[in-house]
């Protein structure tokens, strides 16, 4: 039965219906992806509390919900859930209430005054100096034609601070090495764009291309750029292991991996002189507030600046006159 014609009644069938109206409304698969996961344990939860139909739910089940988040302890390390999982989570059941009323699933959209939790926005926790992404990258040519290829992922990290989906998704054809430039198709939010990548990592994707993926391919290797040691398309958690291994092996304690990377680019082109803008397009964020945090003033550059502009700490002994 066609979506337009089908109403469902019962929650998890107005989940899968919402689910696949995404798909159809062209959400990419991953976005689609992050919404089941959310929406699937809001369903649990709601079965668990005898709640079977979205009309059986409002704004007091809904801090209910929030209240049992809050609460929820995860089961691998016994934490709880982050703010910012708390509000994605309620965001994706907020939206799916609102469009199915828009679709005319439930005649009253009991959410439609539902306030979400704030997060606060927080400063990245560290970023690589110079010396310390120089370490990071010569560690890869310790391990053989394998350490070739993971250089060159990290090459493409620090040239051009993309995200590690988006590395993960690169076609060999989204690279022009001749005129420097990467395409990221499909980025976050859908969003193509095109960046900026250093001669100097384009040298690696060279030497990768010539020497390494032709030893690792196979039939359904594909047209990714980058592939593992069994030839399939790199999966994100492997890339974060790669970057992690290195990082770690030069000695850095440093939280983080692959957005290690992605910060410490922003970061240093920022202290470089790069307008705010420019770094937003490098990394592809829709808000430019989110750039803003992601580009921090680092404490030493503060420092170096106070020191130079304000007369306290040009002269220390101000205030002590005899």
């Amino acid at each position: 039965m066609r979506l337009n014609q089908y109403k469902p009644r019962a929650l998890s069938a107005c989940v899968d219906f919402y689910l696949e109206d995404c798909l159809v409304k062209g959400l990419s698969p991953r976005t689609v992806e992050g919404k089941c996961s959310a929406l699937k344990a809001f369903a649990r939860w709601a079965l668990s509390e005898d709640l079977r139909r979205l009309q059986d739910i409002g704004l007091e089940e809904i801090e209910a919900y929030q209240a049992y988040l809050f609460r929820y302890r995860q089961p691998y390390n016994h934490k709880p859930l982050f703010k910012a999982t708390i509000r994605n989570r309620l965001t994706a059941v907020k939206v799916m209430f609102h469009r199915l009323h828009r679709r005319g699933v439930i005649k009253e959209n009991g959410l439609a005054l539902m306030e979400l939790p704030k997060v606060p926005r927080q400063l990245p926790r560290g970023y690589l100096d110079l010396s310390e992404i120089e370490s990071a990258l010569n560690q890869s040519l310790l391990h053989n034609y394998k350490g070739l290829r993971d250089r060159a992922i990290l090459a493409v990290y620090y040239a051009t601070g993309i995200r590690r989906m988006e590395l993960a998704n690169l076609a060999i054809n989204d690279v022009n090495l001749k005129a420097g430039i990467l395409t990221v198709n499909a980025g976050k939010g859908e969003k193509d764009r095109r960046v900026p990548v250093a001669q100097s990592a384009c040298v690696w994707i060279r030497l990768y291309l010539l020497h390494v993926r032709p030893r690792l391919q196979q039939l359904y290797s594909g047209t990714a750029l980058f592939i593992d040691d069994h030839g399939r398309q790199f999966r994100e958690h492997q890339l974060t292991r790669i970057v992690s291994k290195y990082v770690r092996r030069a000695g850095i304690s440093k939280p983080g991996a692959c957005n290690l990377f992605r910060h410490s680019t922003a970061t240093l082109m920022h202290e470089n002189g790069a307008d705010i803008r420019h770094v937003q397009e490098m990394l592809g964020h829709a808000d430019i507030s989110t750039t803003q945090v992601y580009t921090h003033v680092t404490i030493n550059k503060l420092r170096e600046v106070y020191n130079k502009t304000h007369p306290a700490a040009q002269n220390p002994t101000t205030g002590f006159e005899q």
